[in-house]
């Protein structure tokens, strides 16, 4: 089973069990119904409310699978924050895909619903992993004046813009250098073909010297980590074999159906191709990636020239995007930096899905509105995509909440949050891997994120 369709099932899972959680207690509030554009709605309210709300958005959903509404992202965390006398909230949004535009007025709605059915909640806070993340951080953007504080987790905080243009980027050279200009890259008219071929092409490519280059050079410039399995210890820096089986993975299992099938629902919402590659200079870029001593020793190893395959790439036809499918994507969503309140974000190093690489953008672009007070960032050292443990999930929220307590930043130094993680046990301290609980350590550290190769927000189109 794919991680996509892995995720698609614990999500139906994970609604299942919150629904028997909630339903265990016959003086807490199980409220369920159905919005305007036909998005459903879930709300969790514990016997004794302690008047926060956790406004929860859910990440992508693959067309054609489930799409329950989710307050939560796990039952443990769930249930951890039910018995802390938390309320929580949350919606199936109208569409599936790139769900952007419908999502934040389902989000608003669903608060709506919330204050007719419970009332007014003293404080609100928005939170989501991936996809739900950069609905969080939308939701800050959009509507400040509605939430307290807000936790992106591993979310997409580069933007919509740079996001695919970053992924545009890992199908370009991977379609010049390796495919042989035989796929769609952008204009996508039959996915599930374009992916087919996608991934035999990149099979056989792993197999040969020349292709493995080439395939490090793609993943190099779509910055993606040379470590997959979340349950395993990263390579060493410099076990580029083991890292390139890794980017392989990734591309295969999780990468590649976006880039070459996923892409084109985007396509149909925007109008046209909302991607650009005209005056990259991927020379450059490699030279800030940070795969770069990687795509060199394998270049080297298969006694190919580097310079003449970036020259290749140089001297190809480049794409341009659909000015209307631009600005489609820059209202779904760029950011202008703008923080209201407190906003912590939560992420893995080795996320192949959503590179670690936009917190730096967001940061970045934070620190252009003179915001960075608001800000804090924490981070993970894990692969996979929104692998956290419930203890890591909930130690960075109790981290939030006590900032809007206290008014100060405090608990968030990489010891103080392993330790207070360690403290809530063992049931807390799991990962989900082959459908059993593997027992996790916390793994907060102190990280600095690469640069963001694909700057477009609010300062920067």
């Amino acid at each position: 089973m794919s991680n996509i369709a892995r995720r698609a099932l614990l999500s139906v899972l994970t609604a299942i069990l919150i629904a028997v959680l909630c339903g265990s207690a016959a003086s807490q509030q199980h409220i369920t119904g159905t919005l305007a554009d036909g998005a459903t709605f879930v709300i969790d309210v514990p016997p004794v409310w302690n008047g926060t709300l956790l406004l929860y958005s859910h990440g992508y959903v693959v067309p054609g699978t489930p799409n329950p509404a989710l307050d939560v992202g796990d039952p443990f965390t769930g249930g951890y924050l039910l018995a802390s006398g938390y309320a929580l909230a949350g919606s199936s949004y109208a569409t599936t895909g790139w769900a952007i535009q419908q999502a934040i007025p389902d989000q608003i709605a669903t608060l709506d619903a919330f204050q007719s059915a419970v009332g007014a909640p003293l404080k609100t806070i928005a939170w989501g992993h991936s996809l739900g993340g950069m609905i969080t951080a939308g939701l800050v953007q959009e509507f400040p004046d509605r939430f307290n504080a807000a936790l992106p987790m591993c979310g997409v905080l580069s933007g919509g813009v740079g996001t695919w243009n970053g992924s545009l980027d890992v199908a370009f050279i991977f379609n010049t250098l390796v495919a042989g200009g035989s796929l769609q890259v952008v204009d996508i008219t039959n996915p599930d073909l374009n992916l087919f071929d996608a991934e035999g092409i990149l099979a056989a490519a792993q197999i040969t010297p020349e292709g493995q280059a080439r395939v490090a050079l793609a993943a190099a410039l779509g910055d993606l980590p040379g470590w997959y399995d979340p349950t395993s210890p990263e390579p060493a820096r410099t076990d580029y074999a083991a890292q390139l089986a890794n980017q392989f993975l990734w591309l295969s299992q999780v990468d590649f159906p976006f880039i070459f099938a996923l892409r084109a629902e985007l396509e149909a919402r925007a109008g046209g191709n909302p991607s650009s590659n005209t005056g990259v200079d991927y020379a450059k870029k490699l030279k800030h990636s940070v795969n770069y001593s990687e795509v060199l020793a394998l270049y080297a190893a298969a006694g190919l020239s580097l310079d003449a395959d970036l020259a290749t790439l140089k001297n190809a036809p480049r794409i341009t995007a659909d000015p209307g499918a631009v600005t489609y994507l820059s209202d779904n969503v760029i950011y202008n930096g703008q923080l209201p309140f407190p906003v912590l974000t939560l992420h893995t190093t080795g996320d192949g899905l959503v590179p670690v690489e936009n917190e730096w953008a967001y940061r970045s672009v934070v620190d252009d509105a003179h915001d960075r007070p608001m800000l804090r960032q924490t981070f993970v050292h894990r692969a996979g995509h929104c692998e956290f443990t419930p203890a890591e999930t909930i130690v960075a929220l109790q981290a939030l909440d006590q900032r809007l307590t206290t008014g100060v930043w405090k608990d968030i130094e990489v010891p103080k949050l392993n330790n207070n993680a360690a403290l809530l046990g063992s049931e807390f301290n799991v990962l989900e891997a082959g459908g059993a609980l593997v027992p996790t350590p916390p793994a907060f550290l102190k990280f600095e994120p690469a640069e963001f190769l694909w700057i477009f927000d609010a300062f920067t189109q």
